[in-house]
């Protein structure tokens, strides 16, 4: 079977490390509309009306949490080899399934600016459903390995 392209085993490790700090301002700015100043972006044209005028904060906190997300789900184990794979393969088609599942629900019965918020979450859900499916599996596969 052809080998995967991904990430050193090390990455995953950067990965969980700055996902909690990326998920905080996430959420800061979510719920508690925090920015952070040295984000902050103004333009001044000639003019009356500015539209030019915006704050990164929520930019830094998608990209970082992808980025993260990305070095957890994407990065060698230890050992990597074809069954691996195959629960990495699994996991990342259950996840999409899963995925997609609940953003129908979400279409049916939420609606408003709260289905915008659904929609920020939406864009993490695959690779959270993937990252908790694969370890879920992996520490199953694992635990057989060390039975025999």
């Amino acid at each position: 079977m052809k080998q995967l392209p991904l990430f050193p085993h090390s990455w995953q490790k950067i990965g969980y490390i700055i996902l909690p700090f990326f998920l905080a301002i996430g959420i800061a700015y979510l719920f508690f509309d925090y920015n952070i100043p040295w984000l902050q972006y103004k333009h001044n044209p000639q003019g009356i009306i500015d539209f030019t005028e915006n704050n990164f904060t929520d930019e830094l906190a998608a990209i970082g949490m992808i980025l993260s997300l990305l070095l957890i789900s994407f990065s060698k184990e230890k050992t990597e080899d074809e069954m691996i794979q195959f629960i990495r393969l699994e996991s990342l088609h259950w996840a999409v399934y899963a995925n997609y599942l609940v953003l129908i629900i979400c279409i049916l019965f939420v609606y408003g600016g709260l289905f915008f918020h659904v929609m920020i979450w939406n864009m993490f859900t695959v690779l959270i459903i993937f990252i908790i499916r694969f370890k879920y599996l992996m520490s199953r596969y694992n635990k057989s390995n060390n039975e025999k």
